[in-house]
Parts: structure tokens; C-alpha cells; sequence
């Protein structure tokens, strides 16, 4: 069976390839050159030229897909090399590690995320290997309505927590073996010194919402398809992958700039 996003492709590819073949036809049809009959017969013609070669729609499936991955790629690398934009320079982050560093590692993470407490152990191990690893960190809230009011309480606490106190936060709060929502982030805040009027306030501001918001288009934009994600020199690399994989990775941004050194 062809799955639902493959026949849409395929309908779409038939029917730009039709108005194509058939447009110079088309035109001729609205100027009135041809009679009832030979519009029928020229449309026959069509129809039976795509039918003896339907190669010709799979050509134009793939086309079309080819050209999608590279528009996907090519706004990927836009979004990356731009060190000023929204995915090195946002409200709604947090930088841990060394702050200067010159190698940076960014995550997509959600608190609920089980693979985000996994990766939790090789970005501690990481930073502590790397002096010059500076990692920022942006939630993003996918699994369920308690990830988004963690992350929002998380995103207040920037106002309070930052750095390393920030950092033991996050690890305590991504650490948890049950699911979490705002009472688990904010019964660690109260824990580690948070004013907590001021917290709850911050945590129901507008800003913090639209924040989160921005993440979410950002990780869309990327093409980010879950968690964690996470950016390294010019690439996005989706799910727990390791630290041997991403200290491999992030020593050869070092090196050469690029994830993959020729």
C-alpha cells in the first residue's frame, strides 16, 4: 500500500506534470482554435503518453523531493551560520559550561524526553572533558502538557538561576524517573533558594509563552523531528546519540569548523 504522504506526492507530481504538458493545450482550448472533438482527441493524447510512460510521474516525484531536501538543507545552513540569530542568541536559553568557549554545542530538550535523560550524562561528561565547551540549551517541549509547564517555570528561573546553578536545576529536574510538569520544577526551585513569588510570577508573563513559542518555530525551521536534537558546527543531529559520537564531533569543529573535516 502506498502510504498517505507518498500518494500525495505522487498526485501533486501528476498533476503539475499534466498542467505542464497540457498548458500550451489549455490556452489554445480558452482561445478557441479547436473544435469539441480535437480537444478531446489532444487530451486523449496526453493521457494515453503519460499512461505508456509513467516513468515520467516517478521522475517527477523524485525531482520533487530532491528539490525539497535541498531547500530543507539550504535553510538549515542559513539558520546555523547566522552566529547572531535566534539559534545562538535568544531570551529563551540558557548557556552552561564556559560561557567564552570556543566550541558550542546546542540541545533540544524536553524534561519529560526519556532519551534527554540519557544524552543527560554525556553533555555533564562532555563539559567537564571540554573547558572550551560552551553548551546552550533550549527547551522545547514536544511530549506532552507537563514538558511545556516545566519548561516554563524552567524559563522563568533563567531570571535567577544562571550557569552552574542553572545547570544543577536542569540536571535535577531532567533527572527525575517520573514524569514532571510545573509542581516537580517548581518543588526544585523552592529546594535550591528560588524566590518563589517572583518565580510564579515570571513563569505566567507573556514573554515566557512567546518564548517558547520561538523555540518551537526554531526547531521547525531546522527540521527537527524529536528529541534531543542537537546543533554541532553545520549540522543537526536528531536523538541520544553518545558522547563518543558527539565529542568526535565537536573535536572536529575544533579542528577544521565543520562536523566532517576533509
Amino acid at each position: 500500500m502506498i502510504r498517505l504522504g507518498h500518494r500525495l506526492k505522487f498526485i501533486t507530481a501528476a498533476a503539475a506534470l499534466f498542467c505542464l504538458t497540457a498548458w500550451p493545450a489549455r490556452m489554445a482550448f480558452a482561445d478557441g482554435q479547436f473544435s469539441a472533438a480535437q480537444k478531446s482527441e489532444i487530451e486523449q493524447i496526453i493521457k494515453n503518453y503519460m499512461m505508456k510512460n509513467p516513468e515520467i510521474v516517478r521522475d517527477a516525484i523524485t525531482e520533487l523531493e530532491q528539490r525539497e531536501k535541498t531547500a530543507e538543507a539550504d535553510a538549515q545552513k542559513k539558520i546555523i551560520s547566522n552566529q547572531q540569530g535566534p539559534l545562538y542568541v535568544s531570551n529563551s536559553q540558557e548557556i552552561v559550561g564556559n560561557p567564552n568557549g570556543k566550541v558550542t554545542l546546542i540541545e533540544f530538550f524536553d524534561y519529560n524526553c526519556g532519551y534527554c535523560k540519557r544524552s543527560l550524562p554525556d553533555i555533564a561528561n562532555l563539559m567537564k572533558q571540554m573547558p572550551d565547551l560552551r553548551v546552550i540549551l533550549k527547551d522545547y517541549p514536544i511530549l506532552s502538557e507537563g514538558s511545556i509547564e516545566a519548561a516554563m517555570v524552567a524559563e522563568a528561573l533563567h531570571k535567577q538561576f544562571t550557569g552552574d546553578k542553572f545547570w544543577q536545576f536542569h540536571q535535577k529536574l531532567l533527572s527525575s524517573r517520573t514524569p514532571v510538569g510545573r509542581a516537580q520544577a517548581l518543588a526544585i526551585a523552592k529546594e535550591m533558594g528560588a524566590d518563589m513569588n517572583r518565580l510564579i510570577k515570571d513563569a505566567a508573563a507573556p514573554e515566557i509563552k512567546k518564548g517558547l513559542e520561538d523555540n518551537d518555530r526554531l526547531g521547525r525551521a531546522l527540521m527537527l523531528t524529536g528529541t534531543p536534537s542537537f546543533v554541532i558546527g553545520d549540522q543537526t543531529i536528531v536523538g541520544a546519540v553518545g558522547y563518543a559520537s558527539l565529542k568526535s564531533k565537536l573535536d572536529n569543529v575544533r579542528k577544521c569548523g565543520k562536523v566532517v573535516c576533509s
